[in-house]
């Protein structure tokens, strides 16, 4: 029987010759990186004397897969489907969250692994982390989101967070069967999507904002064009006419920076029908109302504690975006501008749920802007509350019966089944 540390070193040497040679980018080509891999470590077994098939021949070929093409120690967590997060504190501390929950496992780094990870899923998005940049955000291959945060700005250790996006629901009704709204709910969501309604999800950190987004964007037509805006990509549409676009840091010599407001602006040049704004942090909430107030449907989320803070908190962003900009402004036109605000949270069981739907009236008093409750959470669920959502006129010239919508009784073995 041959050994398995010589085999292993034979064909990681072999293995690394060929990637510098004929530039087989495990990352760009993973198919074909792990059919070579298999095929190598096969020749290299049997030409030590082992027989094809041999558990050991397989568990060479696993651990350098692991260890080239993937991330190490971490794949097995991105290989579990039920993990949703995987944070490192330091070397020795790494948690994963399991349905909300997280834990701390027992894997164990060296400083020197942390930074070759990072450098390796860094490496398919072009981004960079170092002493002039010392934060980073970028998508890994597999649609996951990694932040990076290093010394000094971190006490001593590197800090970094990798969300998975284990959930990728294509329609607003497959969150019925989660538990996350209720069929009426849903069913009303569709028709104001559908319908061109101005959208805004709020909800603080993993309250599944970005879930939420994207299973509303499954109501939208296949002839719209949809031009989406986010400071790293996240969004995932099975739609035919779509443009997906993201923020550029700086660069080495401190130029080409493409911040949220410049993709704004410049998606309104590209003829969309609906204008995708992946999070709403700063003065980029000015340009999301200036297109919300254009006649084109936009859609938007932001981070908050509630519906009514979330429109507080529209009230006050554009005023980041500069001093000539007044308060007497920006209230009436998010009171106008944005039609709906949906809240979702996250519960104490990890679970996630929308606790709120209301809608805007466009009214204002006393610098308040009037608020209509629509739907709204209680110990049975998502309930129906009697406010009326603005935009009538869409909803009917998008064949949409919006009385019987929001009237209808729900039918509780048709939520289980949806």
């Amino acid at each position: 029987m041959p050994t398995s540390a010589r085999v292993r070193e034979d064909v990681e040497a072999r293995l690394r010759s060929a990637i510098q040679d004929s530039g087989l980018d495990p990352m760009t080509r993973p198919v074909e990186f792990r059919s070579f891999l298999d095929n190598l470590a096969s020749e290299t077994w049997i030409h030590h004397g082992g027989e094809a098939g041999d558990e050991e021949q397989l568990d060479i070929a696993r651990e350098l897969h692991q260890a080239i093409a993937g991330f190490g120690p971490l794949q097995q967590f991105f290989d579990d489907p039920t993990i949703e997060e995987v944070w490192l504190n330091e070397p020795g501390r790494i948690f994963i969250a399991r349905k909300g929950k997280s834990e701390l496992t027992t894997v164990v780094l060296s400083q020197r692994e942390v930074r070759d990870l990072v450098e390796r899923m860094l490496r398919a998005s072009g981004r960079r982390v170092d002493t002039s940049s010392p934060f980073v955000d970028a998508v890994l291959p597999d649609g996951s989101r990694l932040h990076v945060v290093i010394p000094d700005i971190t006490r001593r250790h590197w800090a970094v967070n990798i969300r998975r996006f284990v959930l990728h629901p294509s329609r607003v009704h497959e969150l019925v069967g989660l538990g996350t709204l209720s069929l009426q709910a849903a069913e009303f969501l569709h028709a104001a999507v559908a319908s061109g309604l101005n959208i805004v999800v709020a909800g603080g950190t993993q309250a599944g904002k970005t879930t939420l987004l994207n299973a509303l964007l499954g109501s939208l037509d296949s002839g719209e064009r949809v031009v989406s805006c986010e400071e790293v990509f996240e969004l995932q549409l099975a739609h035919v006419d779509w443009v997906a676009m993201q923020t550029r840091d700086l660069s080495l010599d401190g130029t080409g920076e493409i911040p949220l407001r410049r993709l704004i602006r410049e998606a309104l040049r590209m003829r969309p029908t609906r204008i995708i704004v992946g999070e709403v942090r700063q003065g980029e909430a000015l340009d999301l109302l200036i297109a919300m107030n254009s006649g084109m449907p936009a859609m938007a989320t932001l981070h908050a504690n509630s519906a009514r803070e979330a429109v507080m908190k529209l009230c006050t962003l554009p005023l980041l975006s500069g001093q000539n900009i007044p308060a007497d402004f920006v209230i009436p036109t998010v009171a106008s501008s944005v039609d709906l605000v949906i809240h979702a949270a996250s519960q104490r069981d990890g679970s996630r749920r929308i606790t709120e739907i209301v809608g805007l009236s466009g009214r204002v008093e006393n610098g308040v802007i009037e608020l209509a409750e629509l739907f709204t959470a209680s110990d049975s669920g998502l309930e129906r509350r009697t406010g009326f959502p603005p935009r009538l006129d869409r909803f009917a010239d998008a064949g949409f019966d919006l009385a019987a919508l929001l009237t209808a009784k729900t039918d509780p073995q048709a939520e289980r089944a949806a």
